[in-house]
């Protein structure tokens, strides 16, 4: 049975604040939580209705109701597992060849697909501006459907970074060039800004290359596409050269 101090601890999870105070995060359902070991996210426990179903001999399993766990989980619909982890340490890895740069993505579901698109197409990492949604983030971590795991996510001042990079910086732009005739450096950060105002100006200035998605429809009535759907059809292209 968990105590009343514990539940309360795990709820506040959802707050960033908290998630750095406790140095924890919570990863939910059977499925995710398999991806955490092999991977470098360390374990603290974990708390399902059915430790049967997981066949983790290496990490403590707490056996909880159901009752329990919809007071602990995040989701709507609970899973059957909560794993509480220990944040990582944050360690920024050398310039890869294609890298994302996220300029205040504020959605949490776009930042979880961005990461299990980079997963995807086998993109190492990305670089977060500070104010980007938090990575931990609950929402974020259930859209990524495990490829947390396998991302290397780092926030850091992008002015500074985007004017040391050895990578040619590249952003869209409806004025820029049709990305399927669009020629490829060798090494790319493709940088996508804010849901609703795009990238900072600061961010802009820094730019090398600008790519757009040329519109096909008849009707001029959509403006644009939602960023992680626009950053799905850029990667799609870029891998295809």
């Amino acid at each position: 049975m968990l105590t009343a101090h514990t539940i309360k601890i795990l709820q506040s999870l959802d707050k960033k604040k908290f998630r750095q105070k406790y140095n924890l995060f919570l990863v939910e359902g059977n499925k995710i939580i398999c991806e955490l070991f092999n991977s470098n996210f360390k374990i603290k426990e974990i708390l399902s209705t059915d430790p049967q179903k997981l066949d983790l001999s290496d990490s403590p399993i707490t056996h909880i109701s159901e009752n329990e766990l919809k007071k602990i989980s995040f989701l709507k619909t609970p899973k059957d597992s909560v794993a509480v982890c220990y944040l990582a340490q944050e360690e920024i890895m050398e310039d890869q060849n294609i890298q994302l740069v996220l300029d205040g993505i504020q959605d949490p579901g776009n930042l979880g697909t961005i990461i299990r698109l980079a997963d995807w197409f086998g993109i190492e990492q990305i670089i977060c501006s500070e104010d980007t949604v938090d990575f931990y983030n609950p929402k974020v971590i259930q859209a990524t459907m495990g490829s947390f795991t396998r991302v290397n996510v780092v926030y850091t001042n992008l002015v500074e970074y985007l004017s040391e990079t050895q990578n040619v910086n590249i952003g869209t732009d409806m004025d820029g060039e049709n990305i399927y005739t669009f020629e490829k450096p060798e090494k790319i950060n493709l940088i996508l800004g804010n849901e609703g105002n795009g990238m900072r100006a600061e961010t802009e200035k820094l730019l090398q290359k600008s790519i757009c998605i040329p519109r096909f429809g008849k009707s001029q009535s959509t403006e644009s596409l939602n960023v992680s759907m626009a950053a799905g059809i850029i990667l799609g292209q870029l891998f295809s050269k």
